[in-house]
């Protein structure tokens, strides 16, 4: 994969995996975009997960990195935005898939069931990973609606 500057957005049940995450994306030399939020006072995913779409779908970012509590909200929040394709991982062997196949674009992780450790694992794959094309392509081309 190539890395432009990666997005990054949570909300407050995400926040300390994602201050992991920045560490994480310093020490590698990735840059990065933090589209929020800042503290762990309460708040609402979407607010952060839109925004960090915005960022992907207009290629100011890529790829993006969003957590929430249990990754969800996050998830349908990102994949709302066409041209986005956000991929849940709770452990690499998903995030390969989700790169592998899906050629997912914003990697999310649930920020209060992934430690920092499995973290690690999973951006290291996530990143490492490319898109086999082929037969995935066909099904990614369907993923966004054309109305």
């Amino acid at each position: 994969m190539e890395i432009k500057t990666v997005g990054i957005a949570c909300d407050h049940a995400g926040i300390a995996l994602k201050k992991f995450v920045i560490d994480y994306l310093e020490a590698h030399h990735y840059p990065y975009k933090d589209y929020g939020t800042y503290s762990d006072a309460s708040c609402d995913y979407p607010d952060f997960g839109h925004a960090l779409a915005e960022g992907i779908a207009s290629g100011e970012v890529y790829p993006g990195i969003g957590i929430c509590g249990s990754g969800e909200g996050m998830s349908m929040t990102l994949n709302r935005h066409s041209g986005v394709r956000a991929g849940l991982a709770w452990m690499p062997e998903i995030a390969h898939l989700i790169r592998q196949h899906n050629n997912a674009n914003v990697l999310v992780m649930p920020g209060r069931f992934v430690d920092n450790k499995t973290a690690e694992k999973i951006m290291d794959t996530f990143f490492a990973t490319p898109f086999e094309g082929g037969r995935h392509e066909r099904r990614v081309e369907k993923i966004d609606i054309h109305e």
